[in-house]
């Protein structure tokens, strides 16, 4: 007994997926036209439209105004999240550039710092009073120009006002733990929460998402400590299509009956 047969819409979006990820269609290559597929389905112009607004919002293709639709590049940046080089990789390049690196792409980030009062939910995550003054930064990352990450940041002005990383891209050293290190503030965690959900308006802006497809991005809400003091506070946001968390945890050494831990 066989299944039911998939809807037509379905068909043409598992027929141009599978050659996509087979690398049949490359990053790059341009689709067939919606007449030309037309003619091979001999299904409607809406069942190809339906078909092509799936595989943009699975970032698999993008449109291109007046040309058509092409093969997104699907090659993602790493971030890597794990402590124990955290510290010593950090000051010279940021973390950005190097995970824009590792992928062969060129990096290049945008930034605008200023003093505002802490909004509440801001200074519920900082320890401090609403209001209190903080550094706001906002970020916008780019990866061979194509806007990979946004991001706000948060530095209670008691911790780093008046130091020369009070400006966090004005500084000698950049990447928060070695500012921290720098004024003599040592981060020793960090907590990261993350979640999925659709692009505000102003992110399908920010990061240039392709408006007639539904497009998810990762939300991260991290915040680093010196001891029970949070030092800096960030909501990030990646397309989901474009990058890859990797965390890797520590486990505390097994301590067999006796008291003596495992060699």
């Amino acid at each position: 007994m066989t299944g039911k047969e998939p809807p037509s819409y379905q068909r043409v979006v598992d027929d141009l997926r599978s050659r996509i990820l087979s690398g049949e269609l490359a990053s790059g290559d341009k689709l067939p036209t919606e007449r030309e597929l037309q003619q091979r389905w001999g299904f409607s112009t809406t069942i190809i439209k339906h078909a092509l607004t799936l595989l943009r919002s699975e970032g698999l293709i993008e449109g291109r105004r007046g040309s058509g639709n092409y093969v997104r590049d699907r090659t993602r940046l790493v971030r890597r999240a794990h402590s124990r080089d955290l510290r010593n990789r950090a000051g010279s390049t940021s973390p950005f550039a190097r995970d824009s690196e590792a992928a062969g792409k060129q990096p290049r980030w945008e930034a605008d710092s200023r003093k505002v009062p802490a909004p509440s939910h801001v200074a519920a995550r900082l320890g401090i009073q609403p209001g209190a003054l903080v550094m706001h930064t906002r970020y916008r990352y780019l990866a061979d120009e194509s806007p990979i990450q946004l991001a706000d940041s948060y530095e209670p002005l008691a911790v780093t006002g008046g130091t020369r990383v009070e400006y966090p891209e004005r500084g000698p050293v950049v990447g928060v733990v070695a500012r921290m290190d720098f004024i003599g503030v040592s981060i020793d965690r960090f907590t990261e929460e993350v979640t999925t959900r659709p692009a505000l308006p102003e992110e399908v802006d920010a990061l240039e998402l392709d408006r007639r497809g539904g497009r998810w991005v990762i939300a991260v809400e991290r915040t680093y400590y010196a001891g029970q003091t949070a030092v800096e506070t960030a909501d990030i946001v990646f397309p989901g299509d474009r990058y890859r968390l990797i965390y890797e945890v520590p486990v505390d050494p097994w301590t067999p009956p006796g008291g003596k831990t495992a060699p």
